[in-house]
Formats: C-alpha cells, structure tokens, sequence
C-alpha cells in the first residue's frame, strides 16, 4: 500500500479538504545511518541533530520536522494528511566510486521505503539511482518497485558521466532508465543539485539554491521537451521541482531558438508539444502567486501539484518571515489566481494523478 489510508467519510462530513504535499523530506536519525558513511564522509548527522555532514559541507537541521516523529506531528499541525517524500540531495552521489554510489543509494532507499512501511496512511516515499552507473540504476529499479513497493523514482537534473562531463539527465546514454520507468508505470521527480560544482563561480550569498538550481530544471525540462520524453514513455508522469519556475518564464526564448535556428535542432521536437501534457506537472514551490499564476498560464492548473519543499528555510515554512506551508496557493486563492476548486485539486486530484493513483485506490479506515 503505497499512498493514504483516509477516513474519508469523516473528512466529508467536516467539509475539510484533503491534503497531499506533493514534495518533502524526511531525514533518517543519526543512530539510522550506517557507520561506513561516516567512515568514508559520505553522510551523516550529529548527534545532538543539529547540523547534517558531506565531507567538508555541513548544514544546519533548522526544523525538528527534519526528522519522522516530528514531521507526523508538523503535518498534523497543519492538516496535511499525506506527504511525498523525496530522497536527500546529497545522495545523488554525483562523482562517487561506483562501491560507494551503490552502498549509499541501497541505504537511502531502504530507509525511505521504512518510512513509507511504518506509515503508509502518511507517506509515499521515493528512491533514487545514479544514472552514470547504468548497469547497477536499472537493478536498483527493479528492487526498489518489486521487493521495495516503490513507486516514485527522484532523479538528478544533472550527473557526471564516465568522462568527469556534467550531463543532463535527458541523455541517450539514459533512455534505459525512463524505459524501464515506463515499464513499471513510474511516477518521476526530477530535481536539481550540485550547482556550485558545474557553474565556477564564487560560492556565496546562496546563489547556487537561489539562481543555479532554477537554471538547472529549466535546462533538463529543455531537453526533457525536444527529445519528446513525455511521448516517447507515455506510461511515466514526470513533475519538475520547485515549478521549474524559469523554465516557464523562458519559454518563448526557447520556441524562437527553436524556430530562428532549425539548423541547431534537427531530430529533435518542437517543444510547443509537450507544453501542458498530461503527464507533465509542476509544482507549487515557486514563492510567490504571480510566479504561479505564470505556470498556471503556461501549463494549465490541472499539471499543478503541491509542494512545499519541507523542512528546508527555502520550503514553505512557518518561522521564515510571513511563510507557512500552503502560503502561495492560498494567496493565489485570494488574488483570484486560483479557485478554491483549483486549490482543492492541487493539493489532492493532482497529486494522485501524478503519482498514477486513482480516489478508488485508497484504503478507508
């Protein structure tokens, strides 16, 4: 049972809409991470639960909901019925030994399978691969939706491949993969990372977060359009973080490119046929409603799903400024961006859709 078991007749009887965050995260405690992760700095986190560790990076855990206990009670709180779950960045394992990647993904997604296994009312969780190592991804694959009862595969905007490139991940050398998802019928989340490693510049005032990973989602949804992925696997629904917002807003730069230079795009499809597809969503993590009223121009509110990107100071989180999670869909309600409808359907219809569920699909309690 992969999504929530819902007391629907109670929920209808109160006229209280249900709601699926559609993008968030969940970290393991630190006694939860292999000692091996450590040993070799692939991952971990301190005791006290402070900050989380990569090497030389560290980051602060600024919410409590970081963690399982804590993020039932932050969703409870803010009547969030069901969350995705999507994997840690940081495992993504971008220029690792082919040993580590494998060690590292297998833990991660045991672990976000455990947390989808002791609550399922709660959490759909999604597992992770490394597209450079081919070969061990698809066996990955297999485990994860045979053994795991996984449905939901992350992916990276971005990986190096054997030649130490940045690559998109909408390469020929990865066609395996997105067939293999289509096999299964896989829901696909593509989210960037590792900015700051592919763009030399000066790692400062958070640019890589801020500008970079923005850049990152529109390039993949670039090649994601032209090589027509979204018909060639008609069985997959691919959702782009965080609204792949500047992907929207340089769409018209990309159809004159298209259009001015044929010369620079033979063999590829026009991108205009993938713009609102069915199996094409966005998310709502944009920051503000006019930056969503775009996307929902663009794309249609139906290819809109919620996703607040929690606990990270960059989701939609109470305690930074006027933020709380819900802020941008519920100021668009009241700018006359959405309707309450509109709402209702990003937040529920939407999500199921995405994730290949269907309302008859859930388990009433």
């Amino acid at each position: 049972m992969l999504l929530a078991t819902f007391d629907r007749e109670n929920q209808i009887s109160q006229m209280k809409p249900i709601k699926i965050n559609g993008h968030g995260h969940v970290l393991p405690e630190p006694n939860e991470i292999p000692q091996f992760m450590k040993d070799k700095k692939l991952f971990w986190i301190d005791d006290d639960k402070k900050f989380m560790r990569q090497d030389e990076w560290a980051r602060p855990i600024t919410d409590p909901s970081f963690f399982f206990k804590e993020k039932i009670e932050w969703m409870e709180k803010y009547n969030i019925d069901h969350g995705v779950m999507l994997n840690l960045s940081q495992i993504y394992c971008n220029g690792w030994s082919r040993q580590n990647a494998y060690d590292a993904i297998r833990w991660q997604n045991d672990f976000n399978a455990s947390v989808q296994q002791r609550r399922p009312d709660k959490f759909t969780c999604g597992f992770v691969v490394q597209p450079l190592y081919l070969e061990d991804a698809l066996k990955e694959i297999e485990r994860c939706v045979n053994e795991l009862k996984m449905t939901l595969l992350c992916l990276p905007t971005h990986f190096l491949n054997k030649d130490n490139e940045w690559i998109s991940v909408i390469d020929d050398s990865t066609l395996p993969i997105f067939e293999l998802a289509n096999h299964y019928g896989l829901a696909i989340e593509i989210h960037p990372y590792d900015g700051e490693k592919m763009v030399k510049l000066k790692d400062e005032y958070w640019r890589f977060h801020l500008v970079w990973m923005m850049a990152q989602t529109a390039d993949a949804l670039h090649l994601f359009a032209l090589k027509d992925i979204v018909n060639k696997f008609p069985n997959i629904r691919t959702c782009f973080a965080h609204g792949c917002m500047l992907g929207q807003a340089n769409y018209g730069r990309r159809l004159q490119g298209y259009d001015g230079r044929p010369d620079l795009f033979q063999g590829t499809n026009d991108p205009r046929c993938s713009l609102g597809h069915k199996n094409l969503f966005f998310d709502t993590l944009v920051h503000d409603a006019y930056t969503l009223q775009l996307l929902k121009i663009r794309v249609g509110s139906d290819q809109i799903i919620a996703g607040l990107d929690d606990p990270y100071p960059l989701g939609e989180m109470e305690g930074v400024r006027n933020s709380y999670p819900g802020r941008v869909i519920d100021f668009a309600v009241e700018a006359n961006i959405l309707t309450q409808q509109e709402s209702n359907e990003i937040w529920y219809d939407n999500v199921l859709r995405w994730l290949g569920k269907e309302k008859k699909d859930l388990i009433i309690r």
